[in-house]
């Protein structure tokens, strides 16, 4: 599985990624999500253009940039993209497969496009979107929610959902994220990352979570022990694969069960 870290400090993303990550994504992606994304607690990066030329200076690892949602902005974003070495874009909160087709016309095979599946009209329609000649495709669970208008995070990964688009997509596919063994909130880490394999994850991202458990560590002895788990994670049988899927299930219950109000 590809482990893809989000950031803009040159040096440490150059040491992840010599440490076993595939590469790094500098986020772009700002505008309306203050608003879409309010009081939800989730990370919003203000990266810029000079901090991508400086990422892609520091590494020769898989550089993604992550733009805006499609609008008239996209044509300048993607040409600064391009220009500053992005080795893919990524698109998210896509809702339609023309605003797909009008971002591969601006790419027109200069690097991959991607897209995040992170609105229900993306998820009733992914069959379709799948079908363009994408470089990947990542469902994000977080927009997801806010879109359906739940309260539970993890909700995709035992309704179906998630799996549904799995089986749509014939790209490099992911889905979630994920931090050093042993962390993970409110459900565990590591029942986490066996979803991921259960599902053929191709990818997935390190963020917030992983970057805090990082503190005071060496990404040259954290990375390959994050590594060295997923793939005992793969190696497992059957019968213990099907015991984490449902140890998942039970965690996810738990995490979006109603909090009981004292008398």
């Amino acid at each position: 599985m590809d482990l893809f870290l989000f950031t803009v400090d040159a040096a440490w993303g150059r040491d992840v990624v010599a440490a076993g990550a595939s590469g790094i994504v500098v986020d772009w992606e700002r505008r309306g999500k203050h608003r879409r994304q309010a009081g939800e607690g989730t990370q919003i990066n203000g990266d810029t253009l000079a901090d991508l030329v400086r990422v892609r200076a520091a590494t020769d690892g898989r550089l993604l940039c992550r733009v805006n949602a499609a609008g008239p902005w996209t044509p300048r974003e993607v040409a600064d993209a391009v220009a500053a070495g992005a080795d893919e874009i990524l698109l998210p909160m896509v809702r339609t497969p023309e605003e797909v087709d009008r971002t591969l016309d601006l790419v027109a095979g200069r690097c991959g496009l991607g897209i995040l599946v992170e609105t229900q009209d993306a998820v009733e329609r992914v069959a379709e979107l799948a079908a363009r000649p994408l470089s990947r495709v990542y469902v994000g669970l977080n927009d997801l929610r806010i879109d359906r208008r739940s309260t539970e995070l993890f909700r995709p990964l035992v309704d179906g959902t998630v799996d549904a688009v799995r089986a749509a997509v014939p790209v490099p596919f992911g889905v979630g994220g994920l931090t050093l063994p042993g962390g993970g909130f409110p459900v565990p880490g590591v029942l986490l990352a066996a979803e991921l394999v259960r599902m053929r994850t191709d990818f997935t991202f390190l963020r917030r979570s992983f970057t805090a458990d990082m503190a005071g560590r060496d990404p040259f002895t954290e990375v390959p022990r994050l590594l060295a788990s997923l793939a005992d994670l793969a190696a497992a049988d059957a019968l213990t694969a099907a015991g984490r899927r449902e140890a998942f299930v039970a965690a996810v219950e738990e995490a979006g069960a109603p909090v009981p109000v004292p008398a």
